[in-house]
């Protein structure tokens, strides 16, 4: 019996991430507060909810996401875009750490054994 995966590749995970990020963002600052702001609103806090668990899903656990989800239930400061700016940040810390990990690669290449051509 054969096992079909799918697998995501870790750009498309980000591009994915980052246009729900962003489509979150403008529900909450344009939608939702037609309705009611802040923590009194069920399908705001549901819609955190929901990114939040979306996003570790396809990202993994960062520290980022939780301030954003905080920052959410505040009446007012749901008006700022923190769901794409820790996307964003997320992404910006990656891109850091695979950068640093090449240059480390290339500044200490791999020792080899003299005795072979």
């Amino acid at each position: 019996m054969t096992h079909n995966t799918i697998t995501i590749s870790p750009g498309s995970r980000f591009r994915a991430a980052m246009i729900l990020a962003i489509i979150a963002d403008a529900l909450q600052i344009v939608v939702f507060p037609l309705f009611v702001g802040g923590a009194a609103s069920p399908a705001d806090d549901i819609l955190d909810f929901g990114i939040g668990a979306v996003l570790v899903y396809l990202l993994g656990w960062h520290w980022e996401f939780l301030p954003s989800f905080f920052a959410k239930l505040v009446p007012g400061v749901d008006l700022v875009p923190f769901w794409t700016m820790a996307v964003a940040n997320v992404y910006r810390k990656s891109k850091r750490i695979a950068v640093t990990t090449e240059e480390s690669r290339e500044e200490h290449p791999t020792l080899r054994d003299p005795r072979s051509p």
